[in-house]
């Protein structure tokens, strides 16, 4: 790598905010321009813009910076020298011309503009023909063994991160391995078997990506982003084929909802909790005994329905199949669809789009993270202001069909089950939903047993009563844990 550089006077604080900018020559127009710390990894990146001009907004999170390079992801060509301005301010490049310097040259640029301490540097990477990443390397082990690995052992994610050692998630608990620390000439080679270098760039300018990848045993999900140590990613194993409504053990009344003509179905639950498993079979139940259009929006597509069987599948993936998430979504209602599945119930566009399509005949499936119906009838409202709530309300109330809150639960035999809690939108219900009658809501969930209803706490005691819990497990993920001891003592709850 070849590098200018200059330190700068004064060490820089903690938390300190500045702006990097400057003046490149035409010919770097559109490159990425990459940001490093204390030769530690990228941590700011952006890109020339049409008139020559770059420039990247950070803010330092340790104190003491003694040298920051600029990247220019470019081969050699002269630039003019960056500057670093403190409280946010932009200075005016330095106007000298810089030729390529030979291999291991540093310049000392001279000083900084009046008005505070600046550091002066710039520098260009040529590394193997290829345009501001690192250099291919020979890990120890490819992306795909890791993968396959994962996939062997039953685990569900794998973290890799540049300074770390790979780990695993194994029923939900995180392990270390015996792997090395990854460097990040590994992590980036590890990114080109399953990324292009324009998505890779993508990632370096934008700090994030999310993506999948697809592999002859399984699909993965996979997810970058920056972190004090380096570029990091988390890997998320999906099975080739979707599961089944039987194979997670599933009660009738997930069959039941799969038949019903229209209305809105949520699937709620906190991260990793299974919300994309539930909906993948519940839209495999669909596939396999309805003749119907369904339609789904995903970031990113998760399990793959490869097969039209009684159904036609529509899958769209967010950046591959649609540009925007809200242009997808805008045009599905005119795609003749029956269901709809849309990824998650971002904010309140995505909430009105679904419920317009649920009171249009159609039936549609969505996801929040909310841990319990009435929080997701809650988590709802608080995404309109308050004069529009009553009016919401009765939307709401005539649109919704299901709320399914799950949470995974560690079992006896080092397994994890669902336990879910399902409110049904009956008559009764729908008029407690309209009133904003929160305690009446639970009340149902709980006397709702002949619907097909139940509470959290009803479904971890069912659980644990047929033996495939502790006691102690059913204490951990009861949310109300006084109503539980009752239950395990015996007791009712009134």
């Amino acid at each position: 790598m070849i590098t200018l550089n200059q330190t700068p006077k004064t060490p820089l604080k903690v938390l300190e905010r500045c702006v990097i900018g400057g003046t490149v020559g035409p010919e770097y127009i559109g490159e990425s321009v990459l940001v490093c710390i204390d030769d530690n990894p990228v941590v700011a990146a952006s890109r020339v813009r049409s008139d020559g001009t770059w420039k990247v907004q950070m803010t330092f999170q340790r104190p003491g910076v003694q040298n920051v390079k600029v990247l220019i992801a470019s081969e050699s060509a002269p630039l003019n020298i960056a500057v670093v301005g403190r409280d946010g301010e932009l200075p005016s490049p330095v106007p000298a011309q810089v030729s390529q310097p030979h291999a291991g040259q540093i310049n000392d640029f001279g000083s900084a503009p009046t008005g505070g301490s600046t550091i002066g540097y710039a520098s260009a990477l040529a590394i193997s023909g290829r345009r501001g990443l690192p250099a291919p390397v020979k890990p120890a082990r490819n992306l795909a063994d890791l993968v396959r690995e994962a996939f062997d052992r039953n685990h569900s994610d794998i973290h890799l991160g540049v300074g770390r050692v790979p780990h695993f998630r194994a029923n939900g608990r995180i392990i270390s391995t015996e792997y090395g620390t990854t460097d990040e000439a590994t992590f980036y080679t590890w990114l080109r078997e399953i990324m292009g270098e324009p998505q890779i760039l993508e990632f370096i300018e934008t700090m994030d990506y999310d993506g999948a990848a697809q592999y002859d045993f399984a699909r993965v999900r996979v997810n970058l982003f920056m972190s004090i140590k380096g570029p990091s990613m988390v890997l998320r194993l999906i099975p080739m084929q979707p599961p089944t409504l039987r194979m997670l053990g599933f009660s009738q009344i997930f069959y039941d909802i799969c038949h019903y003509p229209q209305g809105l179905v949520l699937i709620t639950g906190p991260t990793g909790c299974g919300k994309s498993t539930t909906m993948a079979a519940m839209v495999n139940e669909i596939n396999t005994h309805r003749p119907c259009h369904i339609v789904t929006i995903e970031d990113p597509i998760e399990f793959v329905h490869q097969e039209d069987r009684q159904s036609v599948i529509s899958q769209r993936e967010v950046g591959i199949h649609t540009q925007e998430y809200d242009r997808a979504l805008k045009a599905v209602l005119r795609e003749d669809p029956d269901v709809i599945l849309i990824g998650e119930m971002r904010d309140r566009a995505t909430v009105s789009t679904a419920l317009k399509a649920a009171q249009t005949g159609h039936l549609v499936f969505g996801t929040l993270h909310t841990n319990s119906a009435v929080k997701t009838l809650e988590r709802l409202m608080d995404l309109f202001e308050p004069d529009e709530r009553d009016s919401l309300r009765m939307e709401v109330s005539e649109s919704l069909a299901a709320i399914v809150a799950q949470a995974l639960v560690p079992t006896t035999d080092g397994k994890r089950t669902a336990a879910t809690e399902i409110l049904i939108n009956t008559d009764t219900v729908k008029d407690f939903i309209r009133r904003d009658e929160s305690d009446e809501i639970e009340s149902q969930l709980r006397d709702g047993s002949y619907y097909g209803m139940q509470t959290r706490n009803q479904a971890i005691f069912n659980l644990y009563e047929q033996g495939i819990i502790t006691e102690e497990t059913a204490l951990e993920f009861s949310l109300r844990k006084g109503e539980m001891s009752i239950l395990l003592r015996g007791g009712q709850v009134l």
